[in-house]
């Protein structure tokens, strides 16, 4: 029902050499929006909490999952032009692109759900990647992507994902600020 909506949302699934992998990736997303009642994917916000208190409304989630997928695509790409390292390219995009999958579950527009205050978007993301049958090495992805777990991100496709988020995040809140000490 919604996969034409994910594609056209995330053209980056085209990169993505897996079939199955690239159908997990828009199942996932697909499921997501159909569990919460989403339809207008593109509408949905990146982080209500930090947009209200800086004022950036206008930021939305799925610029946010692109621009982490461009970013960990270049620091893989980066490294294996430089270095003899072992990354999989597959896992490094369809990571980023269901790392925040979860957020349509935590926020009902810009207001947060029980699942943000309670769980929060790695641990929901996690399960939501094991519903659409997706590998270990990409719920691993969502869980570690984020301060608000303990876990720490074992692989470098998950580390390359974290901090690509990580530098994404920081240049949305670059809009508000001068020193991103402060938010």
């Amino acid at each position: 029902m919604h996969e034409n909506t994910v594609r056209e949302a995330f053209p980056e699934l085209d990169a993505i050499a897996d079939d199955d992998l690239r159908t997990g990736v828009v199942d996932a997303w697909a499921t997501a929006m159909t569990d919460n009642g989403v339809e207008d994917l593109a509408g949905v916000p990146w982080l209500p909490p930090v947009q209200r208190d800086l004022a950036l409304d206008d930021e939305s989630l799925v610029d946010h999952v692109r621009e982490v997928t461009a970013c960990a695509l270049a620091l893989a790409e980066t490294l294996l032009d430089h270095r003899q390292v072992d990354i999989s390219l597959d896992t490094v995009l369809a990571g980023a692109l269901v790392h925040d999958v979860s957020k349509l579950a935590e926020f009902d527009g810009m207001d947060a759900t029980a699942v943000y205050d309670l769980l929060g978007h790695p641990y929901y993301g996690v399960h939501l990647v094991a519903r659409a049958g997706l590998p270990v090495e990409l719920a691993h992805v969502a869980l570690s992507h984020t301060h608000r777990t303990t876990v720490e991100p074992a692989t470098l496709e998950a580390t390359i994902v974290a901090h690509a988020d990580a530098v994404a995040a920081a240049a949305i809140r670059s809009r508000a600020t001068d020193d991103l000490r402060t938010v």
